[in-house]
């Protein structure tokens, strides 16, 4: 199987990682992909959020599947442009993918398929604003109604910065806040059926103790041994089978992952919000614990043979991510430091290193291209082996003034 990987973080590293271990995989190629892909696929200089260009780039690959890893190529109808042509694509189309490109949208659904949530108001106007922040109350919980790399969200004990959070965004969801540890789930699905992959936790906040602004991600982990027995089934049957179903009513099957993000509250399991693609960084230790060949599990999705009983295969024991991010990310991150200890880290027992912002300089050097820039992986029989090996793998990595959270699975 010839494969083409859309996008250039870390997320994709991993995807691609865990396609080149699928032995069903004959080519692998990314696109425009990064310096950490290029060392497992061909990479290809191309604008993902043009649909033209990434069909002639498909054809001309003679890919068997393309499987688009971020948000934005699928808002922009990336899938749409690829089904047209005849290819085969894992990704949700244009008016599937707007369950993530519109906040309003997704309520809109969840509310018709009684999907459980927060209590929510669209708003437009500082007038409805300030009347939904008064009805909610706080903690006040803003959202962009349209995509924000996973940083459109503010959540805040201070009205002032809620209200101008409102008015930067124009058009805005505020809910009400929802109390709880969170979790993500993500499902596969071909249109019809939906198969789920382990939970995994999620940490947005900057610094320890989830302190500082909102990020798209700090680190992550899988298994959670804290979560209650019977959750996935819960969620399958109360959030994403209905989902996927409302979806269907509507003529938009929806074929790709579909990631929930979940919030355990004292009231039940309620949806914070839906993402139409792999959450990042918490793709990069589910996909490390999946044993099934991944290649063959997508394919099903886009072709439309996915069994509800599908029975997936994990690797026992945990893995931990911990994401080393550019000095002043999220905020202004910098970019062109050199990166170095690669090698030293990636030779730790049980850990690796992804790419998620990196690239070559003039001179030849790898350097800092992004605020997250590298994802750090370690695995182990339990959570403390793995967070051990991810750890002392970012030990042994240089970057000038960049910073990690020291608690991600503590």
């Amino acid at each position: 199987m010839r494969v083409l990987v859309l996008g250039s973080g870390g997320r994709e590293h991993a995807l691609a990682r865990a396609l080149q271990r699928d032995p069903s995989v004959t080519a692998l190629h990314c696109a425009p992909g990064n310096p950490g892909t290029a060392e497992i696929a061909s990479n290809h200089a191309i604008d993902m959020l043009n649909p033209t260009a990434v069909v002639e780039l498909a054809q001309r690959l003679a890919t068997d599947l393309v499987v688009i890893g971020p948000e934005a190529p699928l808002v922009a109808g990336v899938a749409d442009a690829l089904r047209e042509a005849g290819l085969t694509c894992f990704g949700p189309d244009q008016a599937a993918a707007r369950i993530e490109g519109s906040k309003a949208f997704a309520k809109e659904i969840m509310e018709a398929a009684g999907v459980p949530t927060a209590r929510a108001r669209v708003c437009e106007s500082d007038g409805e604003v300030r009347d939904a922040l008064a009805e909610f109350g706080a903690p006040y919980v803003v959202k962009d109604d349209g995509l924000a790399a996973g940083k459109g969200v503010v959540v805040t004990d201070d009205l002032d910065a809620a209200v101008a959070h409102a008015a930067a965004c124009g058009r805005v969801v505020i809910e009400e806040y929802l109390d709880g540890p969170e979790v993500s789930l993500f499902a596969l699905c071909d249109g019809q059926d939906a198969v789920p992959l382990v939970p995994a936790q999620d940490f947005k906040r900057a610094y320890d103790g989830d302190a500082g602004p909102n990020t798209g991600g700090m680190g992550a982990y899988t298994p959670l041994p804290w979560a209650p027995p019977g959750l996935v089934d819960e969620v399958m049957e109360t959030v994403i089978r209905p989902t996927v179903a409302e979806l269907r009513r509507r003529e938009t099957p929806y074929v790709g992952v579909l990631y929930a993000g979940l919030a355990l509250t004292s009231r039940g399991v309620r949806v914070i919000e839906f993402n139409a693609r792999f959450g990042d960084p918490e793709t990069q230790v589910v996909l490390d614990r999946l044993a099934t060949p991944l290649a063959g599990l997508l394919q099903a999705c886009a072709l439309g043979g996915l069994a509800e009983d599908h029975k997936l295969t994990w690797r026992p024991g945990a893995a931990v991510t911990v994401v080393v991010a550019a000095e002043d990310y999220p905020a202004a991150p910098v970019k062109g430091d050199e990166i170095t200890g690669l090698d030293e880290a990636n030779a730790v027992p049980d850990a690796y290193v992804l790419h998620a912002g990196t690239a070559w300089d003039a001179d030849g050097r790898l350097v800092s291209a992004g605020g997250r820039v590298l994802n750090v992986v370690g695995s182990g029989a339990d959570q403390a082996a793995a967070r051990a090996a991810a750890y002392e793998a970012v030990a042994r990595i240089r970057l000038r003034g960049s910073h990690h959270r020291t608690d991600i699975a503590g």
